[in-house]
């Protein structure tokens, strides 16, 4: 059983950074594909990125690439996402998702484990 541990949501102006962690337990954390996704008020939650387990190949939504980077180190079994150029549509809760199959980083919609969510706000 896979746990999962989001931290580094803040408030933020508009053209700001943040650097999200998930913490991740109870499995090897190196067998596991991840993957971050958000939602925003009233909106159904998307993919936002995710990294295959040796973070050698990452795959983004097109609303952020250019602006995202998704990381991962094995060693100390978290995964980041390094968010700059934040815009307030980049607002919401940001969920940390993590699987042992493959498929579901080609197929986000796969993913079986998920964290509880930090709060990203940006303001204009």
């Amino acid at each position: 059983q896979v746990q999962l541990v989001e931290s580094g949501g803040d408030l933020v102006q508009a053209g700001g950074s943040l650097r999200l962690s998930c913490a991740a337990s109870g499995r090897t954390f190196s067998t596991l594909v991840m993957g971050w996704f958000r939602q925003a008020p009233g909106k159904e939650r998307e993919f936002v990125a995710g990294i295959t387990r040796t973070g050698s190949n990452t795959l983004y939504a097109d609303s952020v690439k250019g602006r995202f980077t998704i990381s991962r180190d094995n060693a100390k079994n978290t995964v980041y996402l390094q968010m700059n150029s934040l815009k307030p549509e980049d607002t919401g809760i940001y969920y940390c998702a993590a699987d042992a199959d493959y498929s579901a980083y080609v197929r986000p919609s796969r993913y079986a484990t998920w964290g509880q969510g930090t709060q990203v706000t940006v303001s204009s």
